[in-house]
């Protein structure tokens, strides 16, 4: 199925509203105070009947350069995951259920890599999508480079459900 026909289901986030700025928790830690690195807390519900696992990702499609930001890659999630907690996306992975795992972000660092758009640059979307698969395991590693994943995921995506948050650095 290709992955712009896929169907949607529902994702939310009690860290950010759709749409929303994000809040300093989510961003770069180099962009002031508050800010932290945290992978936002992510809930989703009303995937297909036969969803064997999930990728989520965040990505920036307004980085500059070639191509966005991937700032967040995880893969092989367990079918019976409908939530993440916030700072899940923390370098140890420690929150991530058996046999998830993290690609290393943009920036070279494995797990999730807050927002820190260029000065001046306007506003950012950091776009969230949990991806249901049809495959318990993405059969990718953690060499993988977040690039890679999209046509990797698109012939197992069944539905895919997104969010998206704003922030631009003045």
């Amino acid at each position: 199925m290709a992955h712009h026909d896929a169907p949607s289901f529902r994702v939310s986030s009690e860290s950010f509203q759709d749409g929303q700025t994000l809040p300093p928790a989510q961003r770069g830690a180099s962009t002031g105070a508050g800010a932290k690195d945290e992978s936002p807390q992510l809930s989703w519900s009303g995937a297909p009947a036969g969803t064997r696992g999930y990728a989520v990702t965040v990505f920036d499609p307004d980085a500059p350069g070639h191509g966005g930001f991937w700032h967040w890659a995880v893969l092989d999630l367990p079918a019976d995951t409908t939530s993440l907690p916030a700072g899940t996306g923390s370098r140890q992975g420690g929150h991530l259920p058996p046999g998830a795992f993290q690609l290393k972000n943009d920036g070279g660092s494995t797990g999730y890599m807050g927002a820190a758009p260029p000065r001046g640059h306007g506003p950012h979307r950091y776009v969230v999508t949990v991806q249901a698969l049809d495959v318990a395991h993405s059969g990718l590693d953690t060499g993988a480079r977040p690039a890679k994943l999209e046509a990797k995921l698109a012939p197992h995506t069944l539905a895919r459900a997104s969010l998206t948050g704003i922030y631009e650095r003045h």
